[in-house]
């Protein structure tokens, strides 16, 4: 059956919406090549489209050509505002940016751990209310709130979880009703980094992977066949409760030490580094984790080019990229599959090379019963890692598991869930915003 001409120019409008989106300002020509659509439709939803005030000329294409140049449209950009929230253990990272995605203002609040509850919400509200301010921002169309710990699905409220602040729970009513107009949605922290590695980072051509978040705690997020998962409770990928080989306990129902976390997480992190040798900062929270292993990584680094071109002297043998030192780095010899350390003789690689025996255990349950293809080692600490780290965990994988995996490092780290709570933001927005023009 036929699509009705108002069900076929909502199409079309979506069409050449998602387009100017996805691909920036556009001439009606090459719409009409992007679409496939003839020219008098090309010319019709144009017109519709800047009447609704939904897009604009925005410049000329400077063809050269004789005649006028043929004129740009964009996306009305200040059409909506929206907001993008980081919610940490330690304080907030907020954004705010037009319609289209484009960062207008940014901030980072800290919050002590000895804030109290009301305190605490009232510094994260107003650090949005600022930033959307500074912005120009007169009303915030979409918030989205990327969080620790688990979402309930049927409800989208933030769940009492074990060692998080108090005052987690207590934000998004908070903004909800001081941000009037503005719809708010949580989302685990996890999954939106997920999202995020999915649309602009390190999984950009698989529908199919895991994220295995390594910062200041451990986590994981699983898409399959492009759909994010999240469980019957939200709690798919909470993975540090994951009970493991290698720690003095097992977790409980209201506290993950024993479990995978006590391996990976960066208490942990430092804690390794230390018996290694390695200097540690003396706040190990995510970004501090990250510190030890990029600095590990690039001593290894150094050293194994350093080898590499004393070895070759004069003969012109290629300098060895950063990817392929995983491999070198991960033939230490028959110590090396221990978890706490192997038969490599530097310290900074000894620890690289016990680090990736844990991460390798954690990646290896959930390899074997969701067969992804691929692992992003994602979150600050396995940014910092680079293809080293990925290549070390990968090579572990190989031997542990029969499913071909690839591992692959981050590209976005902790940035990750900032960027996925803005995706998410920007996708409901245009869909309400769009779908308006489509409903009159």
């Amino acid at each position: 059956m036929p699509a009705s001409p108002s069900t076929a120019r909502a199409i079309n409008d979506r069409l050449a919406l998602r387009l100017l989106q996805q691909e920036g300002p556009l001439t009606a020509g090459q719409l009409k090549q992007l679409t496939g659509l003839s020219r008098p439709t090309v010319a019709d939803l144009v017109e519709r489209l800047t009447a609704a005030g939904l897009i604009t000329v925005v410049g000329e294409s400077g063809e050269q050509r004789r005649g006028p140049n043929a004129r740009l449209y964009g996306i009305v950009a200040d059409r909506a505002h929206l907001a993008a929230l980081d919610v940490r253990t330690g304080g907030v990272f907020v954004l705010v940016s037009d319609l289209v995605g484009r960062v207008l203002a940014e901030a980072s609040v800290p919050i002590g751990g000895d804030t109290g509850t009301g305190p605490a919400v009232e510094q994260a509200v107003a650090a949005v209310e600022r930033t959307a301010k500074e912005a120009g921002a007169d009303r915030l169309h979409t918030l989205g709130i990327g969080a620790p710990g688990l979402v309930d699905p049927a409800t989208g409220d933030l769940r009492d979880s074990g060692g998080l602040p108090a005052w987690h729970r207590s934000l998004a009513a908070a903004l909800q009703e001081r941000l009037s107009g503005t719809r708010v949605t949580v989302e685990n922290e996890t999954n939106l980094a997920a999202l995020a590695e999915q649309r602009e980072g390190a999984a950009r051509d698989r529908d199919t992977f895991v994220l295995l978040w390594l910062g200041h705690g451990v986590g994981a997020a699983v898409v399959l066949d492009g759909t994010l998962r999240r469980g019957a409770s939200g709690g798919t990928g909470e993975i540090g409760f994951l009970p493991v080989p290698g720690t003095a306990s097992l977790p409980s129902s209201s506290d993950c030490d024993g479990g995978f976390h006590s391996l990976a997480g960066a208490a942990a992190i430092g804690v390794l580094a230390a018996q290694h040798g390695l200097p540690v900062p003396a706040t190990m929270d995510g970004p501090g984790a990250a510190v030890v292993i990029r600095e590990a990584v690039a001593e290894v680094t150094a050293e194994a080019v350093a080898q590499v071109t004393g070895e070759a002297g004069d003969s012109g043998a290629a300098r060895p990229e950063a990817g392929g030192l995983a491999g070198s780095a991960g033939s230490a010899g028959p110590g090396s599959s221990g978890p706490e350390g192997s038969g490599a003789e530097r310290p900074a690689e000894r620890f690289l090379h016990a680090l990736a025996d844990r991460i390798a255990i954690g990646a290896a349950s959930v390899v074997a019963v969701l067969d992804p293809g691929c692992v992003v080692l994602g979150g600050e600490a396995g940014q910092a890692g680079g293809p080293v780290l990925a290549g070390l965990v990968e090579e572990r994988l190989r031997r542990m598991s029969p499913l071909l995996t690839e591992v692959r490092a981050s590209t976005l780290g902790g940035t990750a869930v900032l960027r996925g709570a803005l995706l998410t933001a920007r996708d409901r927005a245009q869909e309400d915003v769009f779908g308006h023009q489509n409903r009159n």
